[in-house]
């Protein structure tokens, strides 16, 4: 007995997460992801910023517990029979949780996604087992569109279903039982800000009602890439503009509002504006100054938690999530032609040029 209380405040002075419990498969390993102090950043802002490490979800990515969310949720409601295809337009990680999710618990996966995506995100969903439809980026509002097809694909099959993550309110449930009363947790209830991207809006939604629910004091942002409407939307009291530019970043940013983010929007705090500049810098600054390895949309997120805690002042505390890792992107971020091309390279501090070391 005394050896293993030993072992096990060993681990805990070594701060790894640890537990005795063993879990159901797949799923079962989605959520209770680590809360990161981001040493550097908190030191420089005199707040204390943590980024939740949801790119230790067993899929890779905070999309792996919508994925679980919304497939369990069809399966209780009698929408899903055994055997059967699950069908989703998604942007890539949303696709790669369902295609870990079919595999776990013997469905087909089909994904209709943007052809403007990593070729990362497409090799990995096809060594999933994933069927993979790469079609052309247009609008929602065009028939075209990725999400379209998926939803007409899905009407002419049998036993199947169209998950539909943008307005499937399963999404964001599965955040507000999760990811919100993780957090909470995490914090013990002592957090000034949350701030996040969003997509689907599955994230931002389902953590901010549950945080707000347990403390109303909390603000609750809404961080935006360039090409999206949500900042001005939001900044202007419901003003919807029409798309126009675009963002190197992957899965985020939005021309409506979703039904998930409709749950929710009317509560937020505000809004930030993240251009692409600060995104590509913090990848850079959070690789050498805290040995994270994360893609675009999570350092725009931290970008946006630096900006919240200024603007909460000095010993705030503010919370956000890292999406996913880099390992999706790196043909991209880590490639000088690629950022040349974007005309981002200037946009990364000398002293880290250094990490783009792909041609």
């Amino acid at each position: 007995m005394l050896s293993g209380l030993r072992s096990t405040v060993a681990q805990q002075a070594r701060g790894f997460a640890t537990s005795n419990i063993a879990v159901d498969g797949f799923t079962g390993a989605v959520g209770n992801t680590p809360l990161i102090y981001l040493k550097t950043l908190s030191e420089q802002t005199g707040s204390k910023i943590y980024g939740k490490a949801e790119f230790q979800n067993p899929g890779g990515s905070i999309k792996d517990r919508a994925a679980v969310g919304i497939i369990l949720d069809a399966e209780e409601r009698g929408r899903i029979k055994p055997g059967g295809t699950i069908v989703e337009g998604t942007a890539g990680n949303t696709g790669i949780g369902l295609a870990h999710v079919c595999r776990a618990r013997g469905y087909k996966c089909v994904i209709f996604m943007p052809n403007t995506q990593s070729q990362e995100k497409i090799d990995l969903l096809s060594m999933l087992g994933a069927e993979v439809h790469p079609v052309p980026a247009v609008p929602y509002e065009n028939p075209l569109n990725y999400n379209h097809q998926a939803k007409e694909y899905a009407e002419k099959l049998e036993n199947a279903i169209w998950t539909d993550q943008f307005d499937n309110t399963a999404n964001a449930y599965a955040h507000y039982i999760s990811t919100g009363p993780e957090i909470w947790e995490q914090t013990k209830g002592d957090i000034d800000g949350f701030v996040c991207s969003t997509g689907t809006g599955g994230t931002l939604a389902g953590v901010g009602k549950y945080l707000k629910e347990k403390s109303p004091k909390t603000q609750i942002w809404l961080a935006d890439p360039p090409g999206s409407v949500l900042y001005k939307y939001i900044s202007t009291g419901g003003q919807l503009v029409e798309r126009s530019g675009s963002s190197i970043t992957e899965g985020i940013g939005q021309g409506r509002v979703t039904n998930n983010l409709g749950t929710f929007i009317n509560d937020l705090t505000g809004a930030l504006h993240i251009p692409d500049e600060k995104s590509i810098s913090m990848v850079y600054q959070l690789l050498d100054s805290e040995g994270l390895y994360v893609g675009a949309s999570s350092a725009l997120n931290v970008v946006a938690a630096v900006e919240l805690a200024q603007k909460l002042g000095k010993g705030s505390k503010v919370v956000t999530v890292l999406c996913d890792g880099a390992y999706r992107y790196q043909s991209r971020l880590f490639s000088k032609k690629w950022l040349e091309s974007k005309e981002l390279g200037d946009a990364i501090p000398e002293s880290l040029r250094k990490y783009a070391v792909l041609d």
